[in-house]
């Protein structure tokens, strides 16, 4: 026999054993399918969040699913009707739609876990009261996970009320999870780029490489520096990868640091305009992207454990800029020129680190944090909000290149 026919026989063994590799993993698939749970379900997101999971956009269209809808028994009405309408769908995907009321059964072998806002929080009359009411629920639940989910299950927190915080406390209580626990901050970078795009003219997926720093349901900093649109129509044209920094081409910088700014805060104050199909199609952007790779090259808003990356605080979760590859997600610290100021930093996490605290019992009241320019201009007292932010103003700077956003 000679050498290159043994070289064809050996190639064609190598590419008949990676084809039955294949379709063993397709067999197991079709054995066992993907098993993701979805609480608080009777909420709105969830309606809009279904068609997207079952489309086979977010975890490929050869893998299929069984949905767990898990909620309050008082809910379960809701539950069936949302059950059937999801079977309606004739989805090729979709193996089968369950209801789970009983606590005990929750997040049996779950793959994916799917944590949405409380459909009905008990009423609370202080700040502090709303952050303590978050504790029971996520002890409750990471207990849940740890002693019920698959070993490999991913759980992503969505909502616009203390996410980060809710993530957190998950992962106190998921210890042996932890490392597969995020908060998606897609819903705030989406709102950013739209508006952006509106200034611009353009549309909000021309936008990449926004970042969303800090909290996402509070105090946080949306960071332009990297931020680039591309397709955009001027006089300078280039081919379809061809971009340019947002900076450049804002030439009202009043308007970057006073109305984008300001309504930017406002929104996350009041959770407005973050609707059921923003916070669906967010929570199926980032699994998408945790599950098939974020684009090459583009910057992803995520909320993960601080390990004590650009100077934050270790131990918090914090909204920082990634790439997913390989099934899970990388810190992008090697992105040059986005240092972050002593001071805001202090803005950032102050707040987070005394709502871990309050939750946990180990500090009684909480402080907002507050510039000076802040407690000058504090006149009058008002109701706190569900979800808070003493947000200062950013103002953009031009030096070289000329473009960065630094606080007032």
């Amino acid at each position: 026999m000679t050498t290159e026919l043994m070289k064809i026989i050996a190639q064609e063994n190598l590419e008949a054993h990676i084809e039955k590799e294949l379709q063993e993993e397709v067999r197991k698939e079709l054995v066992n399918p993907l098993q993701v749970w979805i609480t608080s379900a009777s909420v709105p997101a969830c309606y809009s969040l279904i068609p997207i999971l079952v489309s086979g956009e977010v975890f490929g269209m050869h893998t299929e699913m069984s949905i767990n809808l898990f909620d309050k028994e008082q809910a379960e009405e809701d539950l069936h009707l949302l059950m059937t309408e999801t079977r309606n769908l004739v989805a090729p995907l979709l193996r089968s739609v369950s209801v789970c009321t009983r606590v005990e059964e929750a997040f049996r072998q779950a793959h994916v876990i799917i944590i949405l806002d409380d459909s009905a929080d008990r009423e609370v009359y202080t700040l502090e009261g709303c952050i303590r009411s978050r504790l029971p629920l996520c002890r409750l639940f990471g207990h849940l996970i740890e002693k019920n989910a698959h070993d490999s299950v991913r759980v992503i927190v969505g909502g616009k009320t203390f996410v980060n915080l809710k993530t957190v406390l998950l992962m106190r209580y998921a210890p042996n999870v932890a490392h597969n626990i995020i908060a998606v901050a897609l819903g705030v970078e989406g709102q950013a780029k739209a508006m952006l795009a509106r200034k611009l003219k353009t549309a909000p997926s021309s936008i990449k490489n926004v970042i969303v720093w800090g909290n996402i349901s509070g105090n946080n900093y949306i960071d332009l520096r990297k931020a680039r649109v591309y397709r955009y129509e001027s006089a300078i044209w280039g081919p379809p990868n061809y971009s340019r920094p947002v900076l450049s081409l804002i030439f009202d910088r009043e308007w970057v640091n006073g109305q984008f700014v300001a309504t930017l805060k406002k929104l996350t104050e009041t959770g407005k305009q973050f609707g059921s199909i923003l916070a669906a199609h967010s929570i199926a952007t980032t699994l998408k992207y945790w599950y098939q790779g974020s684009p090459p090259g583009e910057i992803v808003s995520l909320g993960v454990l601080s390990e004590g990356q650009f100077g934050i605080p270790e131990g918090i979760v914090f909204s920082m800029p990634v790439k997913f590859e390989n099934g899970t997600w990388v810190v992008l610290t090697d992105l040059k020129d986005i240092e972050i100021s002593n001071q805001m930093m202090t803005r950032m996490t102050s707040d987070l680190i005394q709502e871990k605290l309050v939750a946990l019992g180990d500090l009684i009241s909480f402080q907002p944090y507050q510039s000076e320019t802040d407690l000058d201009e504090r006149d009058e007292k008002t109701t706190l909000p569900t979800t808070y932010t003493n947000q200062e103003n950013q103002r953009v700077s031009d030096d070289s290149e000329g473009k960065t956003m630094e606080e007032q």
